[in-house]
């Protein structure tokens, strides 16, 4: 069962090697190992070889290739992947975008796999299986090129400030903070109005959701057609190992995905372009824009690089004597030789009435299976709140703790992925060594589970306070208040024409921050860019208990060194939380195979795989960013005027609902997860389950004992147990 977050991020490399194995286990008598041998000869004749069995690659050098291709690609795929989940945030503020929106965009990628996983699942395997994978990564590639593109067409940022717009009034000379005349302002305001007609249009966003979408569409056929070829033409025994080192290898890609979305975040956005003294912000500022686009650049680069070998690739491979009377050939050939079991005519061809009949019998079979639909009810609950949690955690280590985006994704590869990693080989090692069946898999795999939500919950416990902010979340004197719009002016800024849409957050000595040093009430500056101090502020006078100077400086007030020290306690909570939940990802990754019976595996699985995408993987990044957007404090504003993206967020509000709403979907997965426990306890606690090692099933079992357990499954009936014998 998917208890396990990572168990549900991993489910779809495996979809390959069961199908794989289901299709051994319905070989027809009828097909002869001879004519088996001839069918990749014959393709080879095809291509031009004059003599097959000396033209083949061997095994041993080909598939060492292909092994090490292949891994290549996992790690570009993972690799960008997460390159998008730690840039959501900065093309959040590059574009000026909802945090919904930024969801949608994130989904995108799995509209893109959804479109086509059904034709490559289908006709993937008729044709050059390294070649068509060769084809995906450079759609990947095309996808990252076309995510950066709008970096190089939308001209330079321009982050909200006071300044800026003083200088665009009239360059000759500079406003004081606190202007007395209203003209003044009537000047920048018409500038920025000027300046709006010419920006380029706002929506070059799509082509970010374009070129995941294109991610999507380029990552579908690595994992299928990959570990297919894999199983074909390697000895049954070795396939655990290599999509062992396959799955060791993928989770590099997250983690220098987030180290290298750490160095782009602390690059300005412009970086080459602009004078760094000119910019008055820095990384912990909400405004700040790091080289989004560059981590595009790199991710598209690699995948580039990964689909080169693979077009050298021959489309089969010379099989090991030992493997050639176990191993399929191929998802088509597997196809065509189950066609003839139930056709004794081979060139008859099938009617697409008959076909999709015998869809909708499986389909219904499947649907129809209780442990199954229960099992896809649990997974769905736990991916959408995987989902979510990891699309929005940079967002919330930055709101909630005062961490740049930098440090956000930095801490993330450093010291969140390295335990998910050894939990999953250490869930692996105890799943052997107790050779752990269906029951004992479950169990293990919801107690894990369990433990990492109960783990998880005291996140609520560790949440920092709201920044103290001016007009927000305190009063000019201190106190806590209701934030509302007319807040923000107070009598020491009442003789200031101040806008109250602008956000430049500045530090004023006694440790307020003010939404800019307008509404400070400051009447001088001195200094230059992230140097500029402001002097004369009349609101820092309001606190008669403040007897310190009346200056503030650039940028929020950090948060209070209690906080850093929760921020300690959450990160150790977190690793704890995902060690956990990785212990149980190996086995709960077998059980989507093993409550179905043999024949339905490879529809069970895709049918898994299309619910969890379809109704997790989309959804769940929009109405999270949704809610989040609910609790946002302060929104920015475009030069157009418009609303822009949030810059303030309240930090008890986000912390209920980012963690609340996790633990929402969660909570009701563990009642579903104890009712499928007790439904495989009722089915297999009297009968012998075959043991699991490594995810694969003994492999001494012989056929009859297979057969003997396909009849304990539920949903099958006699005829079908008959037709598999």
């Amino acid at each position: 069962m998917c208890f396990g977050i990572y168990s549900c991020f991993l489910l779809s490399s495996g979809h390959s090697v069961k199908k794989s194995a289901m299709t051994m286990e319905t070989k027809p008598s009828n097909i002869s190992d001879s004519n088996q041998e001839a069918e990749p000869d014959q393709l080879l004749d095809d291509d031009g070889n004059k003599n097959p069995p000396v033209k083949k690659t061997s095994s041993c050098t080909g598939l060492k290739v292909f092994l090490a291709a292949l891994s290549f690609s996992y790690f570009s795929k993972a690799l960008s992947g997460t390159i998008m989940k730690s840039s959501i945030t900065q093309i959040e503020r590059r574009f000026d975008l909802t945090s919904s929106t930024a969801g949608l965009i994130d989904g995108s990628f799995e509209m893109g796999n959804l479109l086509v996983i059904a034709f490559v699942s289908y006709f993937g395997a008729k044709l050059h299986r390294p070649k068509v994978i060769a084809v995906g990564c450079f759609t990947m590639a095309l996808g990252c090129f076309l995510s950066a593109m709008p970096h190089f067409f939308m001209g330079y940022y321009k982050y909200e400030t006071t300044s800026h717009r003083a200088a665009s009034a009239n360059s000759s000379f500079t406003l004081n903070p606190c202007s007395l005349h209203q003209d003044v302002n009537d000047t920048v305001l018409e500038v920025s109005r000027a300046g709006c007609e010419k920006e380029p249009s706002s929506y070059m966003w799509i082509y970010i959701l374009l070129g995941s979408m294109l991610r999507g569409i380029g990552e579908t056929p690595i994992t299928p057609l990959g570990i297919s070829y894999l199983d074909d033409f390697t000895k049954e025994e070795n396939v655990p190992v290599y999509v062992a080192c396959l799955h060791t290898i993928a989770m590099m890609g997250p983690m220098f995905g987030f180290l290298l979305g750490s160095l782009c975040a602390k690059l300005y956005v412009d970086i080459g372009f602009v004078d760094p003294g000119s910019i008055s912000i820095t990384p912990q500022d909400s405004r700040w824009v790091g080289a989004w686009w560059l981590g595009f650049l790199i991710g598209g680069a690699t995948s580039f690089l990964s689909a080169i070998p693979f077009c050298f690739l021959p489309k089969s491979l010379k099989k090991p004597e030992e493997a050639k009377d176990k191993t399929s050939h191929g998802l088509l050939e597997n196809m065509d030789a189950i066609g003839n079991k139930f056709s004794p005519e081979k060139t008859k061809p099938r009617k697409w009435s008959v076909m999709l009949k015998d869809f909708y019998n499986s389909l219904k079979k499947v649907l129809g299976n209780r442990m199954y639909f229960t099992f896809l009810c649990c997974s769905l609950l736990q991916f959408s709140s995987f989902i979510g949690f990891v699309t929005y955690k940079p967002k919330y280590m930055e709101q909630q703790y005062g961490q740049s985006t930098s440090k956000s994704n930095f801490l993330i590869g450093v010291t969140s992925l390295p335990p998910v990693g050894l939990g999953i080989f250490l869930g692996g090692l105890i799943m052997k060594k107790y050779k752990m069946g269906i029951v004992a898999a479950t169990k293990f795999s919801l107690t894990m589970s369990f433990l990492s939500y109960a783990i998880g919950l005291l996140h609520f416990f560790v949440g920092c306070d709201n920044h103290v902010v001016a007009g927000m979340t305190v009063s000019y004197e201190g106190n806590p208040i209701l934030y509302h719009n007319n807040s923000l002016f107070s009598e020491c800024n009442s003789h200031c024409k101040c806008a109250s849409n602008v956000w430049d957050p500045v530090c004023g000595a006694n440790g307020i921050t003010y939404v800019s040093a307008c509404l400070a009430g400051c009447g001088t500056s001195v200094g230059h860019g992230k140097n500029t101090v402001f002097h004369n502020c009349r609101c820092l006078e309001i606190n008669s208990s403040w007897t310190g100077n009346n200056s503030v400086i650039l940028g929020q007030c950090p948060k209070s060194d209690d906080c850093s020290t929760k921020f300690i306690y959450y990160t150790v909570i977190q690793v704890m939380g995902g060690f956990c939940y990785a212990l149980g990802a190996t086995p709960s990754y077998m059980l989507v195979f093993r409550c179905v019976q043999p024949e339905l595996k490879a529809l069970a699985v895709g049918l898994f795989t299309l619910v969890m995408r379809t109704l997790g993987g989309i959804p769940a990044p929009v109405y999270f960013g949704a809610a989040i957007d609910k609790t946002c404090l302060k929104w920015g504003s475009t030069s157009c005027g418009k609303r822009g993206a949030c810059k303030l967020y309240d930090s008890n509000a986000i912390r209920n609902v980012y963690l609340g709403l996790g633990a929402i979907l969660r909570g009701p997965s563990f009642l579903i997860g104890i009712i499928f426990y007790t439904m495989i306890k009722k089915h297999f606690q009297n009968k012998k389950s075959s043991p699991v090692e490594n995810g694969q099933e003994d492999a001494a079992m012989n056929k009859e004992d297979n057969c003997k357990i396909k009849e304990r499954l539920p949903g099958s009936s006699d005829a079908e147990n008959e037709s598999s014998i």
